[in-house]
C-alpha cells in the first residue's frame, strides 16, 4: 500500500484499506483482473505512480470493498530513434523515459513533468505539462497510440479503440475510461547544449515589483524559455523574522549566450548574468529542475520510488490577468502565517497557445497567462491536518477574484475534492459538472458522451470519474 503512494494523508489507520494489492506482470494478467473484478463485482482502483493528489489510485472513500492495480511492473522502455518514438508501459517512470531516451540519444527529449517519479500511466491521462511546453506543448499532445484494458475486458490500441476514446484519455483524467497499458510517445528534438538558471528575490530585494513583471512577460518569451517561479517563506536577515524568496528556475533551449540576448531584451528586469546560467545537456537540465544536487548522476533517474513523502494538501488555478501587487502583499502575509507553504506559478504561452482547446480534454490554452500550483506541506501527521487545510482553503478563496473565472478552472492533475465528488451509487451528471468544467471547460460534455459510449454501466469510477448519461442525473 505504502510503496508508491506519494501523500501521507492517505496512510494513516482511519483511510479505508484495499482487499488486496495486485501487481500485474503483463497485459493480459491486467485483462484478466478487470474480467473477474467486473464478474465478482469488485470495485478497482488503478495506480501506476501513486501520485494523485487526493489519493483516489489507491484509496477509496465510497467504495467497499475494493482491489488495487498496481501497474509498478509493468515498466518497459522501448525507443526507436529512428522514428522518434518510443513505446512506454505505464508503470514506468517519467524519469525512467528521459534516462532512457537520453541513453539513445543527446539530441531527443520528451516534454512530460518535472517531478522525475511520477507513473507516466496516470501524468499523461491528465495533461502531463513540463518546462518544454512552451515549445512542445503537453505531454499527451505528444501521445501518437496508446494500449488499454477498457470496460469489458478488451485490449484495444488506437486503431481499435477509435479517435474518441483516443481523445479522451489524453488528458480527460485517469481512472475513468479504461486501464492504460503502454502509450506510444513522440520524441522531440532538443539542442545537445541548453541553459538552465535559478535566479532568488526576497521582498527586501523587490520581489513583488519583479513578480508582477514577470507576468506581463512569461507568456510572451522566446518559446524556448521557460521560466517557472517557486514562492515560499524562508529566514530572513533578522533572526526569527521570515521573508518571502521567489526563486526564477528555467530551462532554455539554446546556448547561455543566446538566453542573455533573449533576457536582455524581453525580460531585463530579471538581472541575469553569465555568471547565474549553466550551460548541461538535455538529461543533466531534467536532475537540475527537479531540484537534485549539482553532482547528482542521471542513473538517479531510476530509481522509481520518491524520498520525499508528506503530508501535504494541494489546489490549482489559471490566471489570464496579471494579478496585482497589492493582492502579492496581501498573499504574502497569508503565507507567513501558514509553516510551510509553497506556490509554484508555471508559464503559458508558446505552443500551448496555439494548440485548439478541444484538441484534447485538457482546455487551458490561449488566453492563459500562467498555471498557479498551491501546496501547503505538514510532517506531524493528522495532528493539526485540519489547521492547515483551513488555511489553504482561506487562501484560496482570498486569490478568488483575481483568477480565472466561469469556471474557476483547475488542473486535473492537482486533483482538489474540495471542488465536488461523485456519491456512492449516485453520480449525478450535474453534480460533476461542477468540478468537471473546472478541469475540462467544455471538453466535459464530450468527456461524458465518450463515457457513455464506452462504459455505459460505470465500471471504473471514483471520486471524480467521468460519469456516464445512463447513471442517474
Amino acid at each position: 500500500m505504502q510503496s508508491s503512494a506519494q501523500n501521507l494523508r492517505y496512510l494513516v489507520p482511519s483511510v479505508p484499506k484495499p482487499e488486496i494489492i495486485f501487481t500485474p506482470l503483463t497485459e493480459f494478467q491486467v485483462q484478466a483482473a478487470v474480467i473477474c473484478a467486473r464478474k465478482l463485482g469488485i470495485h478497482v482502483r488503478v495506480r501506476s505512480g501513486g501520485h494523485d493528489y487526493e489519493g483516489v489510485s489507491y484509496v477509496s472513500e465510497i467504495e467497499s470493498p475494493f482491489i488495487i492495480l498496481d501497474l509498478a511492473r509493468l515498466r518497459s522502455i522501448s525507443v526507436d530513434i529512428r522514428s522518434s518514438s518510443a513505446w512506454v508501459q505505464a508503470g514506468a517512470t517519467i524519469g525512467e523515459v528521459y534516462y532512457r531516451i537520453a541513453e539513445k540519444s543527446k539530441v531527443h527529449g520528451f516534454p512530460a513533468g518535472l517531478c522525475t517519479t511520477l507513473g507516466i500511466g496516470g501524468h499523461i491521462t491528465g495533461g502531463a505539462y513540463g518546462s518544454m511546453m512552451r515549445k512542445f506543448g503537453l505531454g499527451a499532445d505528444n501521445v501518437i497510440d496508446a494500449r488499454i484494458v477498457d470496460a469489458n475486458g478488451r485490449i484495444l490500441d488506437r486503431k481499435a479503440m477509435g479517435e474518441d476514446l483516443f481523445w479522451a484519455i489524453r488528458g480527460g483524467g485517469g481512472g475513468s475510461f479504461g486501464i492504460i497499458l503502454s502509450w506510444k510517445i513522440k520524441l522531440v528534438h532538443v539542442p545537445a547544449t541548453v541553459t538552465v538558471f535559478t535566479v532568488t528575490r526576497t521582498l527586501e530585494q523587490g520581489a513583488t515589483k519583479l513578480l508582477y513583471r514577470w507576468q506581463q512577460v512569461a507568456n510572451k518569451l522566446d518559446e524556448n524559455l521557460f521560466i517557472r517561479v517557486m514562492i515560499q517563506p524562508v529566514n530572513g536577515s533578522r533572526i526569527g523574522k521570515r521573508t518571502i524568496a521567489t526563486s526564477y528556475n528555467a530551462l532554455f533551449l539554446g546556448s547561455a549566450n543566446r538566453l542573455l540576448q533573449v533576457t536582455k531584451k524581453s525580460f531585463p528586469e530579471l538581472n541575469l548574468t553569465r555568471k547565474n546560467c549553466i550551460e548541461t545537456s538535455w538529461i543533466k537540465s531534467v536532475l537540475y529542475i527537479a531540484g537534485f544536487p549539482s553532482n547528482t548522476t542521471p542513473e538517479v533517474l531510476l530509481e522509481a520510488k520518491s524520498s520525499n513523502k508528506a503530508y501535504f494538501k494541494a489546489k490549482s488555478d489559471f490566471v489570464q490577468k496579471p494579478i496585482p501587487e497589492t493582492v502579492l502583499e496581501g498573499l504574502w502575509k497569508k503565507f507567513l502565517q501558514e509553516d510551510n507553504p509553497i506556490t509554484i506559478w508555471n508559464p503559458y504561452g508558446g505552443m500551448m497557445s496555439k494548440i485548439s482547446e478541444s484538441a484534447t480534454p485538457f482546455p487551458h490554452r490561449k488566453g492563459t497567462l500562467f498555471k498557479i500550483q498551491y501546496l501547503t506541506v505538514w510532517f506531524d501527521g493528522d495532528k493539526n491536518q485540519q489547521k492547515h487545510i483551513n488555511w489553504i482553503r482561506k487562501m484560496y478563496k482570498y486569490m478568488g477574484p483575481y483568477v480565472s473565472s466561469s469556471p474557476r478552472a483547475a488542473y486535473v492533475n492537482y486533483r482538489d475534492l474540495d471542488l465536488g465528488m461523485n456519491k456512492k451509487n449516485h453520480t449525478s451528471i450535474n453534480q460533476a459538472k461542477i468540478w468537471g468544467a473546472k478541469y475540462f471547460k467544455d471538453n466535459f460534455n464530450r468527456l461524458v458522451n465518450v463515457k457513455t459510449k464506452f462504459d455505459p454501466s460505470n465500471f471504473f469510477r471514483h471520486e471524480q470519474s467521468i460519469p456516464p448519461l445512463s447513471v442517474k442525473s
